[in-house]
């Protein structure tokens, strides 16, 4: 469709959008953005059309629940990789009408878009996570967690913790601690079970890593809470390699500068698990986030060091430089070899 076409249409849709308008020509006009969204530049028009201001409205108690859900799901898609849109939700005061949706009791299609829709809004946005911190929205999440959610609510809200706990800006530890003080580590580590969806384990572990980066409560936390015998599960032959990266990742982090996290990652089998991955025609994310995690169960320990050794960990990583790979995993392989001609 053509610039002037393309920008007339979504002007004309976004008049439907009105207050005054029917449900149902607020639910139709819903329906045809969320397809137009698919294009980048269309995404573009609905801002400079009023759209953002006219769908955070349409998010207000009292109306349909079905607009509601449809005006949440086109700003999940509009803030797809569009920095201008996820600003503009915010300043039209979106954030907290988007973390109110999340309430226990709401419309189940109501959540699952407006969860969506947050997550999206925290993505290497310092101003957005800051908003949905001070609206309640890390309990709010951290509650979507719980039994009984749908796979989606747990994949999503797990995501959107993950990214709240990345912060180039503010302080990381604002989030990592109030996922913490809102149960969010225990929760994070209850998605991690066998039967929970691969995409659900891999969010879990994802969110896991970016709340113990650097932050020794929580690395304590999730070690009483059993994350990790639960990430070494994740490690097993046969898995999702992309949920193994992510649970390596985890381990990785947990590990980091902590003695009892990296004595419970042996005493739990974490060494002979992850050594276990390194196999020659695996995949290279695969090799490096291992790689990674053994870098910190040897770097400081002996005893770590000689589990690596005793496992075949020595064999496995020269294994690793002989074989293609990342340029990453090789050197990071090379690095823990290095470890182990330690005594």
């Amino acid at each position: 469709m053509a610039e002037a076409g393309a920008r007339a249409l979504i002007a004309a849709l976004v008049r439907r959008l009105a207050r005054d308008a029917s449900a149902r020509e607020q639910a139709e006009a819903t329906c045809v953005l969320a397809c137009l969204c698919a294009e980048s530049r269309n995404r573009d028009y609905i801002r400079e059309s009023g759209g953002v201001a006219a769908l955070v409205g349409l998010l207000a108690p009292g109306g349909s629940a079905a607009v509601r859900a449809n005006a949440a799901g086109v700003l999940c898609k509009l803030c797809y990789e569009n920095s201008s849109n996820k600003d503009s939700v915010r300043e039209c005061g979106g954030v907290a009408a988007l973390v109110a949706l999340l309430a226990p009791g709401g419309a189940f299609n109501v959540r699952e878009q407006a969860v969506g829709a947050v997550c999206n809004l925290c993505i290497d946005n310092a101003l957005n996570k800051k908003s949905v911190r001070e609206c309640g929205g890390v309990a709010a999440l951290v509650g979507l967690l719980a039994p009984g959610g749908s796979a989606f609510e747990h994949e999503w809200a797990a995501a959107a913790l993950g990214h709240l706990c990345i912060d180039s800006t503010t302080p990381e530890t604002q989030s990592q601690d109030s996922v913490r003080a809102c149960g969010g580590v225990a929760a994070l580590v209850g998605l991690l079970a066998p039967g929970s969806p691969a995409a659900v384990q891999e969010q879990a572990a994802v969110a896991l890593t970016n709340a113990c980066n650097g932050n020794v409560l929580n690395q304590d936390s999730a070690r009483e809470c059993g994350a990790i015998a639960a990430l070494i599960a994740l490690l097993a032959p046969g898995g999702s390699p992309a949920v193994q990266v992510r649970a390596a990742g985890a381990l990785c982090n947990l590990s980091l500068n902590n003695t009892k996290n990296q004595d419970n990652v042996r005493e739990c089998g974490g060494v002979v698990a992850l050594v276990g991955l390194l196999v020659p025609g695996g995949s290279a994310f695969v090799h490096q986030s291992v790689a990674v995690a053994l870098l910190n169960l040897t770097s400081e320990s002996a005893q770590g060091r000689e589990a690596v050794r005793a496992c075949g960990g020595g064999a496995a990583l020269q294994g690793v430089l002989a074989c293609p790979s990342s340029a990453a995993a090789h050197s990071m392989a090379a690095v823990v070899l290095r470890n182990l001609g330690r005594v």
